[in-house]
């Protein structure tokens, strides 16, 4: 009897861990303020490529995934204060953030360039920019950029992509420097027919990584699981959902 009950007592223990491995949840931070990388639809539930790369990469991790969405100004902080495992929002690796994060792989490449009125000459180089009004995103490479190499332009930080383009649209900037892709999608919609990319993109050595707090072995789960939705085609498929060509 008592062999009996050990054995019981055993199997159970074994069942409540199988059970609890099996209900792991992870948190994934993202913005929801990026389209196409990351927004939100009319129900308000997160989409967007950012998104779709997230939960591929949990369904190799074979663990469940929730979004939990925050400002871009505190998104590493929240990441660092756990109120997420890791932050996949078309985030930069810069020698900075390293300092605060570690960074996965690249999960896709990026350019930043120049968008403005298809009616108005636009060059971008810095002497042809002087005393021009250009918008960026605060806290990204493109802001970075514009602050540390047009010092005699007047550039307007946003809180939001979004806002950035209401802007532009308003006539308050001259012009928009951006993420490539970011501006190629918004270009194809009403409010962006009139405006097209101007010069050359302006850095092209852009690489965009999955945030995860210093140290945490996530960091090498989520590395393999890129490598295989890569190799599988998963990652493709969703590429080719977003975009006529690979950023990869």
């Amino acid at each position: 009897m008592q062999n009996y009950k050990k054995v019981f007592l055993a199997a159970a223990v074994t069942l409540a861990f199988s059970a609890g491995a099996m209900a792991e949840t992870l948190k994934m931070g993202i913005e929801a303020a990026y389209p196409p990388f990351n927004n939100k639809d009319a129900s308000g539930n997160v989409v967007g490529f950012d998104k779709e790369i997230g939960d591929a990469l949990c369904a190799k991790m074979k663990v469940e995934c929730t979004v939990v969405t925050s400002d871009w100004d505190g998104i590493i902080p929240a990441l660092n204060a756990k109120k997420f495992d890791f932050l996949i929002s078309s985030m930069s690796i810069t020698d900075e953030r390293k300092g605060a994060v570690d960074f996965t792989d690249p999960y896709y490449s990026n350019k930043l360039q120049f968008i403005a009125p298809k009616d108005k000459e636009f060059k971008t180089d810095k002497d042809s920019l002087k005393g021009k009004v250009i918008g960026a995103q605060r806290a990204t490479l493109a802001g970075t950029f514009m602050e540390d190499n047009m010092p005699d332009v007047e550039v307007k930080l946003y809180d939001t992509q979004e806002n950035a383009y209401l802007d532009l649209t308003s006539g308050r900037l001259d012009g928009i420097l951006a993420d490539k892709y970011v501006n190629y999608e918004w270009l194809k919609s009403d409010a962006g027919k009139a405006y097209e990319f101007k010069g050359d993109p302006v850095e092209e050595s852009d690489k965009i990584g999955i945030a995860v707090r210093k140290g945490d072995p996530i960091r090498a789960k989520l590395n393999a699981a890129l490598k295989e939705i890569v190799a599988d085609g998963t990652y493709k498929k969703i590429n080719d959902k977003y975009f006529p060509f690979s950023i990869y």
